[in-house]
């Protein structure tokens, strides 16, 4: 008699065809995400095209109990693609398509498998442009899925402030749409925000109605560097305290900025705590606002800005900040990179930054800082020679240690990777007990079998 994986892949296959792969490298590329959390294979690995496909696999795999875990990019930190008790490795990314852009409205409608970056060339010629902006090439669905933010968000908001509505199918099959195209409402419970950041364990999301920008008349780009990093924090906090309404404000301490150099090719810059800034308006209120910025980081200590003079410049010093993991890696050939993701008031960040970069001197690792500091987000990239259990288990204490400073300053274990495999531990301490509890039995509604995602976010 056929098991009931066996099954649900025999059933599969008759409308997936050749999308339903359990070929060993396939299996193994969905293994993971890129995080240090151990692989687990998945038994096989659906590639759908449709919301129609997606509700016809998860009815299949609720009555036979299969576990079902949404792939997109793969770019997670945090374990959350990870499918920890194998079953079915969903994979989105088939579904890439723009469905609809409204340029009057400033809105879109997309599948979740575009990604954002494919959906800022797709909107480029039509003066708008979507300002989610995580480091990797993530795909919408996951962003929602895992409440993603980036350099942008200190102006533009995060994911959940750009999501108008979407399209969710259910453990059990259901399609349910939520939100719609207006930009307020007052009726029913908001079901949007209750799928943006549940990390694929109370539903899969198929489509997303966006809340897109003009592009605006001016960007103009600026670094500034420190012999200190307080005095490069420090100025953060000040400028976000004086409302100036920056559209970015980034912050790599002397290690980061020594990678990005090497790996990104950047020059005019040495190896210093350095913000990256970034003003949109009108070319005279982005002026004004770059001189109150200036006159701030001055009083700081800072050098004065240096300028990105052109588009190509501004461009590459973003891509440079973007691909700030990668020349981190490159940093320590060899290495793995345990990543923190804690978040304070910003009246707090001064002592949540500076006493990360304690800890880490004290902890003898290498870990560049790297932060969206205008939020009072902040990330320590723990660099751990590959293989080496002793030294990641004394990068995973470095991380609590951090996110237990964070904690006490009022803050959060994760600003923008969600909780996945590596920040259940943290739930409850943040949330507490009866909130937990809550979260618990809206699972148990939603997914009453617990095919989705299992292990993610809650410890058991």
């Amino acid at each position: 008699m056929a098991t009931p994986l066996e099954t649900v892949i025999a059933d599969a296959r008759a409308f997936l065809g050749e999308r339903l792969s359990t070929n060993a490298s396939m299996r193994e590329t969905h293994s993971h995400g890129e995080d240090t959390n151990p692989p687990r294979l998945p038994d096989a690995v659906a590639f759908v095209e449709t919301t129609e496909e997606v509700s016809r696999l998860l009815a299949l795999c609720h009555a036979h109990s299969v576990p079902v875990v949404g792939f997109g990019a793969g770019t997670s930190l945090e374990g959350h693609v990870t499918p920890v008790r194998g079953g079915i490795s969903l994979d989105l990314t088939r579904m890439a398509r723009v469905l609809a852009v409204s340029q009057p409205d400033l809105d879109c409608r997309v599948e979740a498998g575009v990604t954002h970056r494919a959906l800022n060339r797709h909107l480029r010629d039509q003066g708008l442009f979507f300002p989610v902006d995580p480091g990797a090439d993530a795909t919408l669905g996951g962003m929602c899925a895992t409440r993603a933010s980036g350099t942008n968000a200190v102006r533009y908001g995060t994911i959940r402030e750009n999501v108008l509505g979407l399209t969710v199918v259910l453990a059990d099959g259901r399609v349910i749409h939520t939100g719609g195209r207006v930009r307020k409402s007052s009726t029913g419970y908001d079901l949007t925000r209750l799928f943006i950041g549940q990390e694929g364990t109370l539903g899969i999301i198929t489509e997303i109605q966006l809340r897109l920008h003009g592009i605006p008349e001016a960007m103009s780009a600026a670094t500034c560097q420190f012999e200190g990093l307080e005095g490069a924090v420090e100025t953060v906090i000040a400028v976000m305290q004086s409302g100036i309404p920056v559209a970015r404000i980034e912050l790599l301490d002397e290690v980061q900025l020594q990678a990005c150099i090497a790996y990104s090719k950047l020059t005019g810059l040495e190896p210093l705590p350095t913000l990256f800034f970034e003003f949109h308006g009108t070319r005279a209120s982005a002026a004004e606002q770059a001189a109150a910025a200036e006159e701030i980081a001055v009083g700081f200590g800072a050098r004065g800005f240096v300028w990105a003079t052109d588009e190509d410049e501004r461009r590459k010093l973003w891509q440079a900040r973007h691909d700030a993991y990668w020349a981190s890696l490159a940093y320590r050939p060899g290495h793995k990179g345990v990543t923190t993701d804690a978040i304070v008031p910003i009246s707090r960040l001064a002592e949540a930054v500076l006493g990360a970069k304690q800890d880490i001197v004290e902890s003898g690792f290498t870990a560049p800082v790297v932060g969206h500091a205008g939020d009072g987000n902040f990330h320590a990239l723990i660099l751990v020679p590959d293989g080496d259990a002793e030294a990641l288990a004394r990068a995973w204490a470095l991380d609590r240690k951090i996110v237990a400073r964070a904690m006490a300053l009022g803050g959060s274990c994760s600003g923008e990777h969600g909780v996945g495999l590596g920040k259940r531990e943290f739930l409850e301490r943040e949330h507490g007990a009866e909130a937990l509890a809550v979260m618990r039995s809206l699972k148990a509604v939603l997914d009453p079998r617990g095919i989705l995602n299992p292990g993610k976010m809650f410890l058991n």
